[in-house]
């Protein structure tokens, strides 16, 4: 490969060292499709090196926030030493790494979210966006990246069946993530496709006997309704939903987890729809507002992503919404074109505890005394904001 993603070279020899050398490995993905379709594809290719993973941990955003975070550290403390792979998050979990550094952890970032201002304490970063990476195509979904580090560390073996299943999974993650349909993720989606319809992995295969995608157009419509029920997955007793159906050994297992994710599906999008109307009801009240900036403590964060989308899409206005009434309020953004969530939320990092993510979508952590400060900063930003100002 041509320009090859910096440092995947370095990383694929630091993981044949450590399964050559029985080390021990650890995962730490994050709670999207993207994270988790992540985690999937790097343990099985170090499976399929003769390795093994000793342990994993998706946060759950709802009580840890974002990114990597102090109870999930906590949790992985006790597999110290270890290579901890962290997947789509950690490049600006700075005081965090330098945590899990502490605790003994090597720590390797294979992320594709913005660069703020530096790079974290880590051994090796890979993310197409650092500084001196010359990979034509920056905006890769997390899971592509992993995807050509499991082509670079398994050579020969990555073809035949394994090729294919690899790509399955990668599909649902790069189509989930919602990042630009060209170049390599293109190419993913539209290989993948063809994979999800003749997949062998019961939790993808089941959903051809499930009545819920029964009724589909096309191999596109039928990946979006297996994302849509994947997307509803949650984190419970450090296992997540989503993982356990995608890593099922069975499809009697498969059945079992693909049903109580349906449930969860259909309850999501009635949370959706009734988030959306409350908040269209606070916006009538103050339609001047330059920024959409909401949050209520009913809510819950696995809807708001979706919920900031739609509000986003119908005003064309920066969007902020969040879970409130805890002392740490995780909440979702996105932007309209032309706005930069990130950059909007670096000029009042002050009042943040974590933030990230993509210039059209975003996610933050903020402290209840600090709501309003943030709100202030937030305005004032874009007051300034040309490309705001002028669209």
């Amino acid at each position: 490969m041509n320009n090859q993603i910096k440092n995947l070279k370095r990383a694929t020899i630091r993981i044949k060292k450590a399964v050559k050398n029985k080390e021990r490995i650890v995962l730490y993905g994050d709670s999207d499709l993207d994270g988790i379709t992540s985690t999937i594809i790097l343990k099985e290719t170090i499976r399929n090196l003769g390795g093994d993973v000793a342990g994993y941990y998706f946060p759950d955003r709802e009580s840890d926030g974002y990114g990597i975070n102090k109870n999930g550290l906590k949790f992985m403390k006790k597999m110290a030493p270890a290579l901890f792979i962290s997947m789509d998050l950690g490049i600006t979990n700075f005081k965090e790494i330098d945590l899990a550094n502490k605790m003994g952890f090597e720590v390797m970032v294979i992320d594709h979210h913005e660069i703020i201002r530096k790079l974290p304490k880590a051994s090796i970063i890979v993310d197409p966006k650092q500084p001196g990476d010359k990979y034509p195509f920056k905006v890769l979904a997390n899971v592509g990246i992993v995807f050509h580090l499991a082509e670079e560390i398994l050579k020969n073996k990555f073809s035949g069946e394994l090729k294919k299943d690899f790509l399955a999974i990668a599909a649902l993650g790069t189509i989930a993530d919602m990042v630009p349909e060209k170049e390599d993720n293109r190419e993913i989606i539209i290989k993948g496709l063809k994979c999800i319809k003749e997949s062998l992995r019961p939790g993808i295969k089941v959903f051809k006997d499930i009545d819920y995608v029964d009724n589909y157009m096309d191999s596109r419509d039928f990946a979006n309704k297996i994302i849509s029920v994947l997307n509803a997955g949650k984190k419970k007793d450090n296992f997540h939903d989503t993982y356990l159906l995608l890593t099922a050994s069975s499809l009697e297992e498969a059945r079992g987890l693909a049903e109580d994710l349906i449930k969860k599906s259909a309850e999501k999008h009635r949370r959706i729809k009734e988030i959306t109307d409350d908040i269209d009801q606070k916006i009538l009240e103050s339609p001047e507002e330059p920024i959409v900036f909401e949050g209520d403590c009913s809510w819950d964060l696995i809807s708001l992503g979706s919920v900031a989308s739609r509000i986003c899409d119908i005003y064309q206005k920066p969007t902020f919404i969040f879970v409130r009434g805890k002392k740490n309020n995780p909440g979702s953004v996105r932007m309209p074109k032309g706005t930069n969530a990130v950059k909007a939320m670096d000029s009042c990092s002050k009042y943040l505890e974590v933030y990230g993510g993509h210039p059209l979508a975003a996610g933050f952590t903020v402290k209840d005394k600090n709501i309003e400060g943030f709100k202030k900063c937030l305005l004032k930003y874009f007051e300034g904001d040309s490309n705001f100002k002028n669209r």
